[in-house]
């Protein structure tokens, strides 16, 4: 009975230790365990990789968007997904026992980049980026919509450049056999070019009305060309004047009847006054620019200004699909009459008159591209077409020959934020019609205070 007693326990021993060496060849290595918990680890911080890289897109996205109101919902949807990764981190270090330091750090680490915490790290940086977009579509409000209604004071200055060159063909005879030309004939060329310097006030009275006042310094040089010196046509005669002066005070008025949210744009009135503080072109007399050549006659001075009042109204839509600001505007302008002393341009002689310029209504339209943070590009083409002057003298009422214009101009343009409330935006315009400037170059400099 001892024996069998003694077979027993050998084999209860003996299956013990067997289910012991079980137990035991089941259980996994320190090795093993630290190599799991690194791959986990890894595969956590790409997860948060991921998330941080689309807070920033979505924070981009909100911060592109008028003002950043919108970036507040996608910070709040990015930390929410922060918070998620972070939760399922702890279960790492759960797992990890103290034999294993590495994957306890790595995971403490993990929890602490993914947690709520994470704008807290570079938000100078972001909040800067922010202010960046912010500047930079601003830039693109007031060059093409509207001030922005801000109780803030903006100083806009720069310089407009404008290069004119005009040829025409003037021929004095008859048609002999209704075939041939007997007399002369004298090409007259114009080169002009106009230096504007103006400075531009704006500043928002409230958050749906804004104003903005312009004060233009103009600097006109003209070179006169023409032929038939002596009687002859190969001889030429040139003359060269120039000028300056202050130009025409405007100022405008703005108001926001709709603010751009959904699939509405946003729709901004204006109506401004332009004052004939100028050099009026009225009564200025046309002089001999050589004597041998009596086919070249110039002004005596040239105007800087159009020498009436003007009101003109305007409305403007603008959309933003992100990245891209789509814009379109629409004009008319109204040219008061005025009774004028003199508009002959015959020395010695003197003219009363009553002067109705042409109205003119213009339209334009274009877009606008962000770039990156501090740089956005823009393409616009603006038309305005003006009706014909007329003019009444002693009761008779006469309209002006040649008076009539079309004015079309395609501009490109590239806006950059230099530091938080100073930018530059340079544009160039191509003339597209025979009454535009061969080109337009514009170099401005607003200030946010």
């Amino acid at each position: 009975m001892k024996n069998e007693f003694a077979l027993l326990g050998t084999l209860a021993g003996t299956l013990i230790s067997t289910g012991a060496w079980a137990q035991v060849s089941v259980q996994p290595s320190t090795d093993e365990r630290i190599e799991r918990l690194t791959n986990l680890v890894e595969q956590q911080q790409k997860t948060i990789k991921a998330l941080e890289q689309r807070l920033n897109d979505l924070e981009m996205v909100g911060a592109r968007g008028r003002g950043v109101a919108g970036g507040t919902g996608n910070s709040a949807e990015g930390n929410a997904g922060g918070a998620m990764t972070a939760a399922g981190v702890p279960s790492l270090a759960q797992e990890a026992s103290p034999a294993t330091p590495g994957a306890t750090a790595a995971a403490t680490a993990a929890t602490a980049t993914s947690g709520s915490d994470t704008p807290v790290v570079g938000s100078d940086a972001r909040e800067t980026q922010q202010q960046a977009r912010v500047q930079s579509k601003d830039l693109v409000y007031q060059s093409e919509h509207a001030p922005l209604f801000e109780r803030r004071l903006t100083i806009d200055s720069g310089f407009i450049y404008s290069y004119y060159d005009r040829r025409a063909l003037s021929l004095s005879g008859f048609l002999a056999l209704d075939a041939i030309f007997l007399g002369t004939i004298n090409l007259n060329q114009t080169k002009s070019y106009t230096l504007t310097y103006d400075t531009i006030a704006r500043y928002g009275l409230s958050d749906r009305f804004s104003m903005d006042f312009d004060l233009p310094l103009i600097y006109r040089n003209t070179n006169f060309l023409s032929g038939g010196a002596g009687g002859s046509a190969s001889n030429l005669s040139d003359a060269t004047l120039s000028t300056a002066a202050p130009g025409d005070i405007s100022m405008g008025l703005y108001y926001q009847f709709l603010r751009e949210s959904g699939a509405a744009p946003d729709v901004v009135g204006s109506i401004r006054v332009r004052a004939p503080t100028g050099r009026s072109p009225f009564g200025i007399k046309l002089v001999p620019a050589d004597p041998n050549n009596n086919n070249l006659n110039i002004a005596d001075q040239l105007p800087t200004g159009n020498g009436v009042w003007a009101v003109t109204a305007g409305l403007s839509l603008l959309k933003t699909y992100d990245p891209v600001v789509l814009f379109v505007n629409a004009s008319y302008t109204y040219n008061i009459k005025r009774s004028v002393s003199d508009i002959s341009s015959v020395q010695g002689q003197v003219t009363p008159a009553d002067v109705k310029l042409g109205d003119t209504f213009g339209f334009g339209g274009g877009l606008a591209l962000a770039l990156n943070d501090r740089t956005s590009m823009s393409l616009a083409f603006n038309a305005s077409i003006s009706g014909s002057t007329q003019v009444t003298t002693a009761g008779v009422t006469q309209t002006v020959i040649g008076s009539r214009s079309n004015v079309a101009t395609m501009t490109f343009g590239l806006n950059h934020v230099i530091t938080k409330g100073w930018s530059v935006s340079a544009a160039i315009g191509l003339g597209l019609t025979p009454d535009a400037a061969n080109y337009t170059v514009t170099l401005r400099f607003p200030y946010t205070f």
